[in-house]
């Protein structure tokens, strides 16, 4: 991927843009087949455009742009390849607030703060990496604060069929993608720095259902101002997740102890108690925020015949899951790395939106809550598990915890309030701290029968650093410091 390879690009696209065809732009034969059902599932991942300003880059002939500019309120669709534009503005030129523009897009630019939303499918793969890095340091700049980035590239390997005499295309790894995206970083005038967060990462589902390919990856990314207060060093609350509090080798340790598919209280005793709680019905559709690695989701789905989409901010967890739901052969399951305080969905999406012991990481609970209500169906149902306090004052140890995880925690009661506030009826609010305790008591009895195992498996650390974790639990929930809450609610 060395920019000496330019004119190599060049040479590549004058080759497979000669009739400015789907199937050429897309390399592959089966590109109309396969727009018909990709199409509306990139659009689906797309943030509200009403009253934006977008960019398009590398817009080819106009697969999405016709899309964009029927929802923003001004589309500029740039692309390398004249024959491309000529062919979009074919296409599209008949819309008013369209911009059509032939141009490189590392030689491209752009007024700084001037944009929405930027737009890109298939174009990074054709950089290289500091082509790539400077445009994204670009693109930070050119977007507004709280703008949003999408992207969409093959990683790994390629994935049309088309008849290739040379290849420059740059096949990175997710990984690598993600990691360039979130560190890069720019100085605004105010001397303030931003950059960018991972609001959803997705597989393309048409890819893996059509072609049993999981190359083909989104991104969508928030221009947000990074403050020196962040977790642990980390510049983004993602990379603490993944790089500290739930690395792999963590996830699996606290799978052992809590069973096969869950990392929280309980395991499966608690989720399949919890669940009986919704009377799921097939067919319906569930979101779980902060699905771990998707032992609840199998639950539901293998069970009740249920639809689930699982969020969860940590990469690592997600990986597992994805792998696990192909094991387990269970398409109606899904999962996304996604911020659920930045992910948007269409009003009345869900049927249950489900969620254990993940909103103690949340600042804005009410706000939250709120798009939680908007995103359910009337009479769709909220069933919470989450880690709550006591009264204040609290002890010091207690003070001490809270402020090194970085929680938000409420009274049970309080909590409730702010359900009860974002619109929701029916709302229980139960101190469950007494369960929590005999379920602590429970997991350690388990764990003192299966350590020689796990210290095989792992290590003694390990071992003694989950069951010193729940006995400083046990003494935090004694003390009437931790409690831990069940919240269930319907939307009138």
């Amino acid at each position: 991927c060395d920019s000496e390879e330019f004119l190599n690009m060049t040479e590549f696209w004058k080759e497979h843009s000669q009739d400015a065809t789907v199937e050429e732009m897309m390399l592959d034969s089966r590109a109309r087949e396969l727009t018909e059902q990709e199409l509306p599932e990139i659009l689906s991942m797309l943030p509200p455009l009403a009253g934006k300003t977008v960019l398009e880059l590398g817009a080819g002939i106009g697969r999405f742009t016709g899309q964009l500019l029927t929802q923003a309120v001004h589309v500029t669709a740039v692309d390398f390849m004249e024959s491309f534009v000529e062919k979009n503005r074919q296409n599209n030129g008949h819309y008013s607030n369209a911009t059509f523009i032939q141009a490189d897009v590392t030689k491209l630019d752009m007024p700084q703060e001037s944009i929405d939303f930027i737009f890109s499918n298939w174009l990074m793969m054709y950089l290289s990496d500091e082509e790539l890095k400077t445009l994204l340091q670009k693109m930070l700049r050119w977007l507004r604060p709280g703008g949003l980035l999408f992207f969409r590239e093959s990683c790994n390997h390629r994935s049309g069929d088309s008849k290739r005499d040379f290849n420059p295309t740059c096949y990175r790894t997710e990984a690598q993608y993600g990691h360039m995206a979130t560190s890069v970083e720019v100085e605004a005038p105010s001397d303030t720095k931003f950059g960018f967060d991972i609001v959803l990462k997705k597989k393309v589902r048409t890819y893996v259902e059509m072609k049993n390919n999981p190359n083909q990856i989104c991104w969508l990314l928030e221009k947000i101002q990074r403050s020196s207060q962040t977790q642990s060093g980390f510049s983004t609350f993602q990379q603490f997740l993944d790089n500290q509090q739930y690395t792999s080798r963590g996830i699996l340790r606290y799978e052992k102890m809590f069973g096969a598919g869950f990392v929280s209280t309980g395991g499966p005793s608690t989720t399949k108690e919890f669940v009986d709680l919704l009377n799921l019905k097939p067919g319906q559709k569930v979101l779980d925020v902060g699905c771990g690695i998707g032992g609840g989701d199998f639950y539901m789905a293998k069970t009740f015949g249920v639809e689930v989409l699982g969020l969860d901010l940590s990469d690592n967890m997600v990986d597992i899951a994805m792998e696990r739901a192909i094991n387990e052969k269970l398409p109606s399951v899904q999962f996304e790395v996604s911020d659920a305080t930045k992910r948007t969905f269409p009003e009345g999406s869900f049927d249950v939106i489900y969620s254990r012991d993940t909103i103690l990481h949340i600042n804005d609970k009410l706000a939250l809550f709120k798009r939680f209500h908007s995103w359910l169906k009337p009479g769709g149902q909220l069933l919470i598990s989450d880690y709550c306090c006591g009264e204040k004052p609290w002890t010091p140890a207690f003070e001490a915890y809270v402020k090194q995880r970085g929680y938000v925690l409420y009274t049970p009661t309080q909590y409730g309030k702010f359900i009860e506030e974002a619109g929701f009826c029916n709302v229980r609010a139960e101190d469950r701290t007494a369960q929590f305790i005999s379920v602590i008591k429970a997991e350690l009895q388990r764990a003192e029968a299966i350590k020689d195992e796990f210290i095989q498996e792992f290590s003694e650390e390990d071992y003694f650093a989950i069951v010193n974790g729940w006995k400083e639990k046990l003494e935090r929930s004694n003390s009437g410091d931790q409690r831990w809450g069940l919240f269930h609610a319907t939307r009138r």
